[in-house]
């Protein structure tokens, strides 16, 4: 019997209109453009504008891309998984409210938290469902409002993020194309540097964590870096090793957009040019779960089948974890 692999068929994204520059940044706290592109690499990152638009809405329109690519009805989805820190409600699932919204009736759904590393979590999760044959089209989430979490007083933290949604399909693959391995890794112990403080079952919303600005991302920078540094280097450097892959093997490296340096430091590990690196930090910040599929939809012409293709990130948690996949298809 042939293996079956979980094969990406079609990708779709969407980033909201709103573009929120360094340079109004500069007006909202103490910081500047050089300052935060000598930090981080990013120009400018997508907000969300909208009173009661949350996550599921910019979901919604990378799906609606997604279907229309394929030329798919929405009722064929059978399973969504939808990586957010930033779920529209803590319930129910945000990936139950995708599917009202556009009508996946014949599909089911739940969410997966893993912070940055969430979408290739999700990603192998779903990839599951494809090689055991109990699905055979199952549709990835990665999405993330982080605006709704930032305080823009906090230059250590607004800075970074953006929002934006990405989403892929996966269906069975029998000639070899397809999710080939994964390695995730998790070290919960790093929960107390990168973290929402309040909100959550230790730490209910109350009037004075309101006021102490305890919903908003809490993040010790330095400490993070150094530790996504190493650990998304080593963990995409290792998924190389197993499969025994060079450098040359590799036709891209999709890396979670976090920060330039760690991208940069990432590639380096893996003796990788930077044109064969996927980069789109500068315009779009860290949108969290959304950098890896939002990468891939920008790219997607770009990819011809074949292609060896390595997706690593980093995440608060902490969590990291790397995918080799090899591309299946020629985009038309």
């Amino acid at each position: 019997m042939q293996k079956i692999h979980a094969a990406i068929t079609a990708v779709g994204g969407f980033v909201p209109e709103y573009i929120l520059t360094n340079a109004e940044l500069e007006t909202m706290m103490d910081t500047n453009d050089e300052w935060i592109q000598s930090r981080t690499g990013i120009k400018e990152r997508r907000i969300l504008k909208g009173e009661g638009k949350g996550s599921s809405d910019m979901a919604v329109e990378a799906v609606k891309v997604l279907l229309a690519k394929k030329g798919l009805d929405a009722k064929d989805i059978e399973l969504v998984i939808c990586a957010t820190t930033t779920p529209d409600m803590q319930f129910p699932a945000t990936a139950n409210v995708i599917c009202d919204k556009v009508g996946m009736t014949n599909a089911w759904g739940y969410d997966i938290n893993a912070a940055c590393s969430g979408f290739i979590y999700a990603l192998t999760v779903g990839s599951q469902f494809i090689e055991t044959g109990r699905h055979k089209k199952v549709l990835v989430i990665g999405v993330d409002k982080m605006s709704s979490i930032m305080n823009y007083e906090d230059r250590t933290t607004s800075i970074i993020f953006g929002d934006g949604a990405g989403c892929v399909l996966l269906e069975p693959d029998t000639d070899g194309y397809g999710l080939i391995d994964s390695i995730l890794r998790t070290d919960g112990s790093g929960r107390v540097h990168l973290h929402q403080k309040a909100g959550g079952s230790v730490k209910p919303a109350t009037m004075e964590t309101v006021m102490n600005k305890e919903h908003f991302v809490y993040q010790e920078g330095q400490y993070v870096f150094k530790f996504a540094v190493k650990n998304m280097a080593d963990v995409a450097a290792e998924i190389m090793e197993r499969n025994k892959l060079t450098a040359d093997d590799i036709s891209w490296l999709v890396p979670h957009q976090a920060n330039k340096r760690i991208i940069t430091a990432t590639a380096d590990r893996m003796s990788l040019p930077m044109e064969k690196v996927m980069m789109n930090i500068e315009r779009f910040g860290n949108t969290t779960n959304g950098t890896l599929p939002l990468c891939l939809w920008e790219w997607e012409n770009q990819l011809k089948k074949g292609d060896n293709i390595i997706l690593a990130a980093f995440g608060g948690g902490f969590t990291w974890g790397s995918t080799y996949i090899k591309w299946a298809y020629d985009t038309k």
